[in-house]
Parts: structure tokens; sequence; C-alpha cells
């Protein structure tokens, strides 16, 4: 019985370790590992750079292969810390960090793979939930709401301008013709819509006066269309910040405990018993 419970216990604390950002010790851990992938990152970007690798490939291979095992021993952990350890293996994070700790091992039986190791760089997205960035979801929100109220005015916009690029399209192809490479309709409109967002591939130039000087308008208005898109959201952001949506309780009251049962987040603070299962929360 005593060693059930101390078993239990070690499975607690373990988990108090890996999934929260609540303890010294979990801030800890999420630390090391925010890092730990950051420089796993670092590594495999210049292992890519040839000069760099000819002279360095031992350092750099050892050292991912030392991040590889400990990403290793991180996900077994996770696994193990948790009663249901497949409803991990099968969740967002779960199958990241799956997908973030394989590639070093692939690499060793299909070559040229090694560089998806940089998939790692997908678990950064936990960074939200371990460094407690909550205190910025008001803002988020704000564009978010902003990006809403925007919607339809944007969306005629974007309507507007896809209309104008057939229009003008269409001109430049019977204005250039075949022998200028405005060989079809779609082609031309593929042209006008490179020249209007200012991207310019090159690929295919009008040759005639009359086009160089269509050519000259689409361009110009090309800036002036790349700017209402913006202003459009700047005005509703704005909006949004003088009338906010949250206040401060509502990023307070949120927190990163996380049950070892459903591996539901986001409960309150002090809260006893998860929100989704009832089983009991643990805290130190």
């Amino acid at each position: 019985m005593g060693s059930l419970k101390s078993n239990k216990n070690w499975k607690t604390q373990l988990h108090e370790i890996i999934y929260e950002a609540d303890t010294p010790a979990g801030k800890l851990f999420d630390i090391i590992l925010f890092f730990a992938i950051l420089a796993s990152i670092v590594l495999v970007m210049l292992e890519s750079v040839k000069s760099i690798d000819n002279k360095y490939h031992t350092f750099l291979d050892i050292s991912e292969w030392v991040i590889t095992i400990l990403f290793t021993i991180e996900y077994i952990a996770r696994i193990i810390s948790v009663k249901k350890p497949f409803k991990y293996i099968t969740s967002f994070y779960g199958v990241i960090d799956l997908l973030a700790t394989i590639p070093k091992y692939i690499s060793l039986i299909f070559a040229g793979t090694h560089a998806l190791v940089a998939l790692r760089a997908l678990r950064l997205l936990r960074v939200f939930r371990v460094l407690k960035l909550a205190r910025f979801l008001g803002a988020s929100n704000n564009l978010v709401n902003a990006l809403k109220a925007s919607k339809a005015k944007i969306s005629v916009f974007l309507f507007a301008v896809l209309i104008l690029a057939i229009v003008l399209g269409t001109i430049m192809y019977l204005v250039e013709g075949e022998e200028n490479g405005f060989s079809n309709i779609p082609k031309s409109v593929y042209w006008c819509i490179v020249t209007l967002t200012t991207v310019g591939f090159g690929d295919i130039a009008p040759q005639t006066p009359l086009g160089q000087f269509i050519a000259s308008l689409v361009m110009i208005l090309g800036y002036g269309i790349i700017a209402v898109p913006t202003g459009i959201v700047s005005a509703e952001y704005t909006n949004q910040s003088k009338t906010p949506t949250t206040t401060k309780d509502d990023t307070v009251h949120v927190n990163t405990q996380c049950c070892s049962n459903c591996l539901a987040d986001k409960h309150q603070d002090g809260a006893k018993h998860c929100y989704k299962c009832g089983s009991e929360l643990h805290y130190d």
C-alpha cells in the first residue's frame, strides 16, 4: 500500500513538473525546454550551411543527438505521468511532440530527412501556455475582433480588386497579344495580380507603348490597393481598443493547471477539480 502511494506521489510530482507552469519546478522545466527547442532549431540551421557543417559537423551532430535523446525522455515522461496515455499521444500537443522527436531517428534510415528536425519549431506553440502569456490575450482578442469586424469590408474590397484584375488583364490581353507573352486571359490576369501587388516577377512584361502606360497605372494603383485593408483593420482595431471586450479579471483567472486524467487546461485559479472530467487537481 505504501509502495502504491509512493508511486502515485512520484507520478503526481512528475506531472506537476512536466505539465504545469504554476510551480517553480514546472517553470524551470518549461524554460529549459523552451531554450532546448531553440538550440535544436539553431543547430539544424547551422548544419544546413555547408561551410559550418564541414568544420563543425561532429559537434553539431553530437549536440543534436543529445537534444533528441532529452526530448525522447521528455516524451516518454509525458506519457507515463498521465492517467490516459493514449489521450495525450493522440492530442494536438502529443502529435507535435512526436513529430518533433522522430526526425533525427528517421534520418538514420532515410538520407536527406535530417532537416525535418526543424519541425521542433512547432513545439514553440507551447510557449503561449508555458510562459503564461495570458496578459497579452486582451490585445490579441482586440486584433481578432478587429479582423472579424473588418471581414465584410475587406471581402467587398477584395472582390472589387479581383474584378479590376480581370478587367485590366483582359485589356492587356487585347493590347499586347500572344506575341508579347500575354497568350491568354488567365495569364494576363496573373500578370495584373502580380503587378498590382507590386511583386513583379518579370516573367511577363508589356512591350507596346500603350501596354507599358497601362502597366504604369496598374503599378501606381497597386500601392493604394495595398494600403486599404491595413487602414480598414487599423480603424476597427482602434475602435476595439476604445471599447475593450475583456477585463483585467478575464486574464487573471486563467492558469496553466492541467488535469492529469483528461489533459484539460485553463482552469480557474484555485480550482480543486477539473471542469471537464471532475478529477482532482494537484497543487504544491
